[in-house]
């Protein structure tokens, strides 16, 4: 089978297509037929090994390969259709089309993947294409989950810092859903998709500062990993929460004394990406209250190009890499 492959850290040019073996599945597993395949930050960070979060460099470069990766093909997050069942298998039969995750297994950048059935696959929603249902699971989990855990009440006024983002675009669209009155933080060129996706007000970061203006907040939720911790409890109202949603270490630290001692209250908690929570974006999607806002769609061979994208950005919306023919 074809893959999108790499054998060194470096820039997206170390991506190249190759043949590699097709994956056998055991008893437990689904054979699954990858048809698209988002290209994320996360795939940007492995290939690359530049990190954002700092502390987490060590026990990653561990974890994945030293001197090069273990995993060559990247890939975490897909629409496809099953291919094959294990004789144990009851959930799924030949010809069904899902979407779900990898998990920190990778390997979606290739026609083919093997999971077991108790991975976290869910049918695809019957209003999207592939591309649409491979660009879901990563932001929209992530969102649902912090704004689950937000507690978000209807009427409330919530503030969500890369509100153009692959996770942000979706906190935008759940918070709506559950109810607040949203303000979106950004870029000035993704202020159009912010507003077309539900937001209320948004704010361009590089005119306005929301820390220095009056209005305060009863969640922010914070995707910017600079943003400053104390100017940002100073906007939230009284039991106000405020949710790290890309936090460093010593904001990870903070946070238990802020909850403990204050009335504001500080999460960091990351996503499972459940089954549960992914049949439920399903519905969402078949109610129409979330759509998959896609900034473009890019063939095998320009899996370099999609990475360029992705790490530049410039994208409005989810980058997404169709796999195959």
């Amino acid at each position: 089978m074809k893959a999108i492959v790499y054998q060194q850290y470096g820039p997206p040019e170390v991506l190249h297509v190759a043949e590699v073996e097709k994956p056998t599945p055991t008893a437990e597993d689904v054979l699954i037929r990858v048809r698209a395949v988002e290209a994320t930050k996360t795939d940007c960070e492995f290939r690359s090994f530049k990190l954002p979060v700092k502390w987490t460099w060590l026990p990653l470069r561990l974890a994945t390969g030293i001197t090069k990766p273990r995993q060559p093909i990247l890939g975490m997050y897909f629409a496809g259709e099953i291919e094959t069942v294990g004789s144990a298998v009851t959930s799924y039969k030949p010809g069904d089309t899902i979407f779900g995750c990898t998990g920190f297994d990778r390997g979606a950048y290739a026609e083919y993947v093997c999971l077991p059935e108790s991975a976290t696959l869910v049918p695809m929603p019957h209003n999207m294409s592939f591309a649409e249902a491979a660009a879901i699971p990563l932001g929209a989990l992530n969102a649902l989950h912090y704004m689950r855990r937000a507690n978000i009440q209807p009427g409330e006024q919530v503030l969500i810092t890369g509100a153009g983002g692959s996770i942000g675009n979706y906190a935008v669209q759940i918070a709506k859903a559950f109810g607040a009155e949203v303000t979106g933080v950004d870029g000035p060129h993704k202020r159009a998709m912010v507003m077309k996706l539900g937001a209320d007000h948004y704010i361009d970061y590089t005119k306005t500062d929301f820390l220095q203006m009056d209005q305060s907040y009863d969640v922010i939720f914070d995707m910017v990993t600079s943003t400053p911790y104390s100017k940002c409890l100073q906007r939230l109202n009284p039991n106000g929460r405020y949710l790290l949603g890309n936090p460093r270490f010593f904001k990870m630290l903070r946070s238990a004394i802020t909850t403990r001692f204050t009335d504001k209250t500080v999460l960091f908690a990351f996503a499972g990406e459940t089954e549960a929570e992914l049949h439920a974006l399903k519905e969402m999607i078949e109610a129409g209250q979330l759509v998959a806002p896609l900034d473009g769609v890019y063939t095998m061979t320009q899996a370099a190009e999609a990475h360029h994208r992705v790490e530049t950005e410039q994208r409005v919306g989810v980058v997404v890499l169709q796999i195959g023919d």
